[in-house]
């Protein structure tokens, strides 16, 4: 089988690269993944600052494309909590999937 370049896919960092632009890039991560347990005002106050990192981002529109396409289980992706995105899949099923 004799395979042409134009129909290889592209290379993992053509997916991956818009990361580099990401206003999130060099903080800690423990801003965007809560530590076990964690509950009530610490919980929000720490997603409070996540969001408001992302809200300044350059690339929240791809953040959150990618965290809702290959379903992010944990953490804020493009601005949402896993809550918030597993609310969003549950109401519009078909328009994320395709």
């Amino acid at each position: 089988m004799i395979t042409t370049l134009d129909r290889l896919p592209g290379p993992n960092s053509d997916f991956w690269d818009w990361q580099m632009n990401g206003s999130c890039r060099g903080l800690d991560s423990s801003v965007f993944f809560h530590p076990e347990g964690e509950r009530g005002q610490a919980r929000t106050q720490r997603e409070r600052r996540a969001k408001q990192v992302c809200g300044a981002c350059p690339v929240l529109n791809q953040c959150r494309s990618h965290a809702l396409s290959v379903d992010e289980p944990y953490g804020i992706w493009g601005g949402m909590t896993e809550s918030e995105r597993n609310l969003l899949r549950r109401r519009s099923p078909r328009r994320l999937a395709g």
